[in-house]
C-alpha cells in the first residue's frame, strides 16, 4: 500500500472558500479513485491561503486485475451473429471457449484485463478533478484560457509512493493561440502548462525557495521549517494563544469572535498576532460600530477592559510574517489605517446625533420597500399600526401606544450616515439614537431587536414592546409579498420569507402569545396599498397559514417533534393558534408513546383500511349513523357505548384545551376496540344490514378520534 500526496498551489484563495474547496477536492479525487476500482484507508485535506493539500493513505500500487466472462450465441448460430459477438469481445474464433449446457452448446468469451498502474490512474484523476472543480467564482488566465480556477494555478505537487506522478495540465487554448498568432506572431508551439512534480515552496517572503518532498510527513515538516503551518487548527491555536497573551499582559480581555478567527486563519500561513492602539477619543462611538470597523474592514480582534466592561482602545492584528522590528512597522501602519476609518465613523456619529429619529422618518419616503408595496415610510406606518394592534389585543399590560411609536421609529436609522457606512449595525444605531434622545428604554430596545430573530440560533426578543414590533415587521413583510403573489418557490426565496415566517413563529411560541394568525394576516392585509399601480390582488390567507405550518414543522423538527403530528392537528382545520396547536401536539406525542396510544393508532388504521376497502368495493360510503337495534354482539354494543361516551368527553376536554384529558378519554377505547376485532365479524355475509351497521361503527370510531387529531396523518 502506498501514499498519494497532492498539493494545488495557486495565488491567494479567498478565506471563505478554502474549507469548502478542500472538501470538494477530497470528494472529487476519492470518488474518481473509487470509480477506477482503487480503495484507501485514510483521506485527509488541508488548506492555506495559497494551497489545497490532499493526502490519501493505503492505496494499492495498481488496479486489481479483472476477469470477465461473456456468454455468446450458440456454437451453431448464424455466422453473422458469431462475428458480432467476437467483434464486441475483441477476440477471434479460436480465442473463445465452447461450453456444453442443457439448452445446447454456447460460446463464451473470457476477457482478462491487467490492472493499470495507480500512478497512471492518478494522473487522469487529478486532471479531471481540477477541470470539474465547482468553484462558486473562478477566473481564466493566459491566452484563450480553457481552465477555470479561483486564482491562477501555479504548481501541482503530485507524489505517489515517493515518486512524482508524470503529467501536465494545459491551461491555454492552443487553437486560440495559433489563430491569434497568425495575426500577432504569437508562438504556435509553446502552450502554457502546469506540470506535475515533487516540488513546492514555503512562505512567500520568509522562505520562498523551492524544495523537494518525498511524502506527507516530509512535506509537512519542510513546510513548517519554511514558515508555513499547514493545519488550520494549529494556525487557529497560534492566533488564539498569541492574542490572549498580548491582551493579558495589558490586563485586558480579548472579545471572542469565532467567525473572525475562522476567516483570519484563511488569510495567513504563518500567523503572528500583534497588538495596536487607536485614539481613545473614538471610544465615544458606539462599540458595535468600532467592532464592525475593526472586524469587517481590517480583520482586527477587539479588546475589552474587564474593569469597565467596555471596549478598550486596543486591537489585535494578525500579521503573516515575522519581521526584524518585531512587527513595529506593521502595527504602525495598521494604526494609521484604523484611526482614519474611525475618524470617519466618529464624524458620522456626531452628525447623526444632531437629528432626531422622528425627523428622519419622512426621509424614508425616498426609499422604496418594494414596487407596489410603497416606501419604507409606508412600511413604518404599517408596522406601527400592527405593533399597536398586537400589543392591545394579544398582550397583557403592554402600552399599545408605545409599541406603535416604536414601530414607527424602527426603520428611521436606515437614513443615518453610520448605517449607510455600516449596514450591519442597523437597528443598533437606532437604539443608541433613541437613548441619546432620552426616549423610553423599552422603545429603544425594540428598535434594536425588531429584526430578531434572524436565524435559528439568534436570541429571540422577550421584552413585550420588542416582541410586538418584531412580530409586526415580519408579519407585514410576509403578508405583503404573499398578497402580491411573490411566494417562495422551490429553493428560491429572494425576499427571505421563510426566515421571516420562522422568526414570527419563534416570537409567538417562545413568548406564549395566544394569537389567531388568520385574523392577524387579515389585519396586515387590510393595511396594504392595493390601489397602487392598479394592483388589486388579495391575500389567500389559508395558503399563508399552510406556509406557516410548513415552517413550523421545520422549526419543531429541530426540537425533536415529528412533522406528522403537526400535520395531524393542522389538517383538522380552523387551528391558527400556534401555542394551542403545539400543546395539542405535545399531548398527542405523549399519548402515542404509551401502549394505549400505539394500540389505538393500530386499531384506527385497521378500521379505516377495512372501511375504505369495503366502500370502494360497494361504491358507497359508510359514514352514516349507527343503528343500535342492529348491534347484536356484546362487544359491538360495548364499543358503541364507549364511543358515545369517549367522543363527548373528548370534545368537552378539547374545548377546555385540556388535551391530555382528551387523549385519556380516547385511551378508554382501546379495550373495546381490541375486543371488537377479536370477537366480531365485520363482513357478516348472512345479514347485509348488520354488515353495513358494523362498517358504520368502524367509521364512527375513526370519526371519534378526529376530535383530537387526524390519525390518518400519523405515520407508523
Amino acid at each position: 500500500m502506498a501514499e498519494l500526496l497532492l498539493e494545488l498551489f495557486s495565488e491567494e484563495i479567498p478565506a471563505r472558500m478554502q474549507v469548502r474547496a478542500s472538501d470538494d477536492l477530497k470528494r472529487l479525487v476519492t470518488d474518481k479513485l473509487k470509480e477506477a476500482g482503487l480503495d484507501w484507508t485514510r483521506a485527509e485535506v488541508h488548506s492555506t491561503p495559497r494551497r489545497l493539500t490532499l493526502v490519501i493513505d493505503g492505496l494499492p500500487t495498481a488496479q486489481p486485475d479483472v476477469r470477465e466472462e461473456r456468454r455468446g450465441p450458440r456454437a451453431d448460430a448464424p455466422e453473422k451473429a458469431i462475428e458480432g459477438f467476437l467483434n464486441s469481445a475483441g477476440l477471434t474464433r479460436d480465442q473463445v471457449e465452447t461450453r456444453e449446457e442443457k439448452r445446447g452448446t454456447f460460446l463464451y468469451a473470457v476477457i482478462e484485463k491487467k490492472g493499470v498502474a495507480t500512478a497512471e490512474v492518478i494522473s487522469t484523476v487529478v486532471k479531471d478533478s481540477i477541470r470539474e472543480f465547482p468553484w462558486s467564482k473562478s477566473m481564466g488566465w493566459g491566452w484563450g484560457a480553457n481552465l477555470k480556477w479561483v486564482r491562477p494555478l501555479h504548481r501541482i505537487l503530485c507524489v505517489f509512493d515517493g515518486v512524482a506522478v508524470p503529467g501536465a495540465l494545459i491551461h491555454v487554448n492552443t487553437e486560440f493561440v495559433v489563430a491569434i498568432g497568425a495575426r500577432y506572431q504569437l508562438p504556435r508551439d509553446n502552450p502554457e502548462e502546469v506540470w506535475f512534480g515533487n516540488q513546492t515552496s514555503g512562505h512567500r517572503f520568509m522562505a520562498p525557495a523551492m524544495f523537494e518532498v518525498a511524502d506527507f510527513a516530509d512535506y509537512k515538516a519542510q513546510l513548517q521549517a519554511s514558515r508555513v503551518v499547514l493545519d488550520r487548527a494549529e494556525r487557529a491555536a497560534m492566533i488564539e494563544e498569541g492574542a490572549l497573551a498580548l491582551v493579558k499582559a495589558q490586563g485586558l480581555e480579548l472579545v471572542e469572535d469565532r467567525a473572525l478567527l475562522d476567516e483570519v486563519v484563511g488569510l495567513v500561513e504563518w500567523p503572528v498576532p500583534l497588538m495596536g492602539r487607536f485614539d481613545e477619543a473614538f471610544l465615544d462611538v458606539p462599540e458595535e460600530v468600532l467592532t464592525a470597523t475593526m472586524r469587517g474592514n481590517q480583520k482586527y480582534f477587539s479588546v475589552r477592559d474587564p474593569k469597565t466592561g467596555k471596549l478598550a482602545s486596543h486591537f489585535v492584528v494578525v500579521a503573516n510574517m515575522e519581521t526584524a522590528d518585531k512587527g513595529a512597522a506593521i502595527v504602525a501602519g495598521n494604526e494609521r489605517v484604523l484611526n482614519a476609518r474611525l475618524a470617519d465613523a466618529k464624524f458620522f456619529w456626531d452628525q447623526d446625533r444632531r437629528e432626531s429619529l422622528e425627523a428622519r422618518v419622512p426621509k424614508l419616503a425616498d426609499m422604496i420597500f418594494y414596487e407596489g408595496l410603497g416606501t419604507l415610510e409606508d412600511k413604518s406606518g404599517r408596522v406601527a399600526e400592527l405593533s399597536a394592534h398586537i400589543a392591545k389585543h394579544y398582550m397583557t399590560g403592554v402600552d399599545a401606544q408605545l409599541a406603535g411609536r416604536a414601530g414607527e421609529l424602527a426603520k428611521a436609522d436606515l437614513v443615518t450616515g453610520l448605517v449607510g457606512e455600516f449596514p450591519e449595525v442597523q437597528g443598533i444605531i437606532g437604539q443608541y439614537l433613541a437613548l441619546n434622545e432620552r426616549l423610553d428604554p423599552s422603545l429603544a430596545l425594540a428598535i434594536a431587536e425588531h429584526y430578531s430573530p434572524v436565524g435559528p440560533k439568534d436570541e429571540c426578543p422577550s421584552e413585550p414592546i420588542s416582541v410586538a414590533v418584531a412580530l409586526a415587521d415580519k408579519i407585514d413583510t410576509v403578508v405583503a409579498f404573499f398578497s402580491k403573489g411573490l411566494k417562495p418557490t422551490g429553493s428560491k426565496d429572494p425576499f427571505a420569507l421563510r426566515r421571516a415566517a420562522l422568526g414570527a413563529i419563534r416570537l409567538v411560541v417562545e413568548n406564549n402569545l395566544r394569537i389567531p394568525l388568520l385574523k392577524l394576516f387579515e389585519k396586515a392585509d387590510s393595511q396594504l396599498p392595493y390601489s397602487q399601480e392598479g394592483w388589486d390582488g388579495k391575500l389567500e390567507a389559508n395558503d399563508l397559514l399552510d406556509f406557516f405550518a410548513d415552517r413550523l414543522k421545520v422549526q419543531q423538527r429541530e426540537q425533536g417533534v415529528c412533522h406528522d403530528l403537526i400535520d395531524a392537528v393542522f389538517s383538522l382545520g380552523g387551528e391558527d393558534d400556534l401555542v394551542r396547536l403545539l400543546n395539542r401536539v405535545e399531548a398527542l406525542s405523549k399519548f402515542l408513546a404509551t401502549d394505549d396510544g400505539a394500540n389505538l393508532l393500530a386499531g384506527f388504521k385497521r378500521a379505516t383500511n377495512i372501511v375504505r376497502i369495503e366502500e370502494k368495493k360497494d361504491g358507497t360510503t359508510y359514514a352514516g349513523d349507527v343503528k343500535p337495534d342492529l348491534l347484536t354482539e356484546a362487544d359491538e354494543k360495548a364499543l358503541h357505548a364507549a364511543l358515545e361516551t369517549a367522543a363527548g368527553e373528548a370534545r368537552t376536554k378539547v374545548d377546555a384545551e385540556d388535551f391530555e384529558g382528551a387523549m385519556a378519554a380516547m385511551a378508554a377505547l382501546r379495550a373495546p376496540v381490541d375486543a371488537f376485532f377479536d370477537n366480531v365479524t365485520v363482513n357478516f355475509k348472512e345479514n347485509e344490514e348488520i354488515r353495513e351497521n358494523r362498517l358504520k361503527l368502524l367509521s364512527r370510531f375513526g370519526a371519534a378520534l378526529g376530535a383530537v387529531a387526524d390519525f390518518s396523518k400519523i405515520e407508523g
